[in-house]
């Protein structure tokens, strides 16, 4: 058992923390309006299959580098779910907003909320307990860069901060060579804090979105 509450302990997840972001609670799922829906991952339907199958798409395993058979998707959500450091979410869209209502609505992405304070992107900056980081892997290559997903981005801060009042900033750390995940942050008034080796290989890009001005973050020097 990590020191976050997990079964395991995650890759980027932190362990030397405060007992304050110890026992922050896990990132709430938020509700948004049409066309979208967002809900949490269930490891006993078909979830782990339908993103394992996700997650094995070219453009996914370029990015996430994660091809992993649904046991082990399956054994991932029940971890997450049963510690505080993040959610596994699936991303839904009605497709009549872009003019293809016979497509229905479907399941296009895969989104994990997590508490920025516990993963390791904290070591870059100044982190309040409460703090909310969110990754996606847009299933369907033909929705990237026809704005579906910045949309989504545009209305992500709006709904956590309605459903997590004491959230005070949102942070994203895109790969710094994802420049269809840049563009969509810098269109949605996210703010660029830099470039970052976390790793030895992996450079991110940080961004984040203060609830007011004065939740900037200061980075860590």
């Amino acid at each position: 058992m990590s020191e976050t509450g997990t079964p395991y302990v995650f890759p980027r997840e932190l362990t030397d923390i405060s007992d304050e972001i110890r026992a922050a609670q896990a990132p709430i799922a938020p509700r948004f309006a049409e066309p979208f829906r967002l809900r949490v991952a269930d490891p006993d339907s078909n979830d782990p299959e339908t993103i394992a199958e996700w997650m094995s798409l070219p453009h996914l395993v370029e990015t996430w580098e994660q091809p992993w058979t649904a046991g082990r998707r399956r054994a991932d959500i029940r971890a997450q779910l049963a510690g505080t450091y993040s959610r596994p979410c699936i991303l839904g869209l009605d497709f009549a907003s872009i003019d293809r209502p016979e497509l229905g609505h479907r399941e296009v992405a895969y989104v994990e909320l997590y508490r920025a304070a516990k993963d390791e992107i904290a070591t870059l900056y100044e982190s309040d307990a409460m703090d909310v980081g969110f990754h996606i892997a847009t299933a369907d290559p033909n929705l990237i860069g026809k704005g579906v997903i910045s949309t989504w981005i545009g209305r992500l801060g709006v709904e956590v901060w309605r459903a997590e009042p004491q959230c005070r900033r949102l942070m994203c750390d895109p790969d710094h060579r994802n420049a269809a995940m840049r563009k969509a942050l810098e269109k949605t008034g996210w703010q660029h804090l830099g470039e970052f080796d976390v790793r030895s290989d992996r450079r991110i890009s940080l961004y984040t979105l203060p609830r007011e001005p004065g939740d900037m973050p200061v980075i860590r020097r």
